[in-house]
């Protein structure tokens, strides 16, 4: 049974740099990747980041370029978004997921590649 478990979330200021991670178990993610999405109160799911399992490769989404990073390892089935000039704009829950790996790397903007999902861990920026 694959099970994708967020952690690392929490409450936060303005400015500041949180990580979260996603711990995997249940099979090999060798041709997977994982994504990373976020969703605010009241809004759409939003892409974040992904990454492919086996290459390490990572693509991001528009608004947090250059500010956030994704990161695994493999040794220790995790994988980490590293967040930083947090801001109250970046509240959201935070949504880790894994889809077979595909050579399109927009294809992993969109929510319906991804085969398993965690529940989420809850991040909050203050102002």
């Amino acid at each position: 049974q694959v099970q994708l478990v967020e952690s690392g979330g929490g409450l936060v200021q303005t400015g500041s740099s949180l990580t979260v991670s996603c711990a995997l178990s249940g099979r090999h993610f060798d041709h997977y990747a994982v994504g990373w999405f976020r969703q605010a109160p009241g809004k759409g799911r939003e892409f974040v980041a992904a990454i492919s399992w086996s290459r390490g490769t990572a693509v991001y989404g528009d608004s947090v370029k250059g500010r956030f990073f994704v990161s695994r390892v493999v040794a220790a089935n995790t994988v980490y978004l590293q967040m930083n000039s947090l801001s109250p704009e970046d509240t959201a829950v935070y949504q880790c997921a894994a889809g077979a790996y595909r050579e399109a790397s927009g294809s992993y903007y969109y929510d319906t590649v991804y085969d398993y999902w965690g529940q989420g861990t809850q991040v909050t920026v203050s102002s």
